[in-house]
């Protein structure tokens, strides 16, 4: 006895190209966008099949014969599609970038892989309903640990040899320094300020050095 909520395929599969940006789609299963699209989107869902678009700079996430649906028409965001840095690598233990991070920065490693694959051999992931790719997302979190792992010895590197060249240092005064500013001070007086000095004689000070 069939389900009340089994749809029987009528119509041609899923196009195994993403409509947008022409790469190859994974086939998902329907659970999938049932659990993970908003409302108003699962109320206008009629394809039999689709298939997730991994590309990071295609809008679209599902695509299926005559339909597609965008970022905008999840509950959650896309790990292939946002920006790298604070995104949730896995859905089902709330894993995001920035904890693999802190713990490399606190540890030195990461075990987030092996934790996960502890908790995914007990049976207690979730990724059909929880992971937008509808699949495992181990391989998600081995490139993220790698990611996070160059982010942070890019952090711990010592100052550049720029940032440590000599010019950086105050320079040592040169001799004479002195009677040069004078020159230069004279020199910006101009040449009526030269004539009133030179009629008013040499002051008391320069008249006793040159006794």
């Amino acid at each position: 006895m069939d389900s009340c909520c089994t749809v029987r395929s009528t119509e041609a599969g899923a196009p195994t190209a993403c409509p947008s940006c022409g790469k190859a789609g994974r086939k998902v299963e329907r659970i999938t966008l049932k659990a993970l699209l908003r409302s108003e989107a699962l109320a206008r869902m009629t394809a039999p099949e689709h298939r997730f678009c991994p590309s990071a700079g295609c809008p679209v996430v599902y695509f299926g014969q005559g339909e597609i649906f965008g970022r905008d028409d999840l509950n959650v965001p896309v790990f292939q599609k946002e920006p790298r840095g604070h995104r949730t690598v896995c859905y089902c233990f709330a894993v995001s970038e920035g904890d693999l991070r802190d713990e490399i920065a606190a540890t030195g490693r990461s075990m987030a892989t092996e934790r996960i694959t502890d908790l995914v051999t007990a049976g207690r992931c979730a990724c059909e309903v929880r992971n937008p790719q509808g699949s495992c997302c181990l391989g998600n979190v081995a490139m993220a640990v790698k990611a996070a792992q160059e982010a942070v010895r890019s952090n711990d590197k010592p100052l550049t040899v720029i940032e440590e060249s000599p010019r950086h240092a105050s320079a040592p005064r040169p001799r004479g320094s002195a009677g040069r500013t004078a020159l230069a001070g004279s020199e910006r007086d101009g040449p009526e300020l030269r004539d009133r000095r030179e009629a008013q004689g040499p002051s008391p000070d320069r008249a006793a050095f040159s006794d």
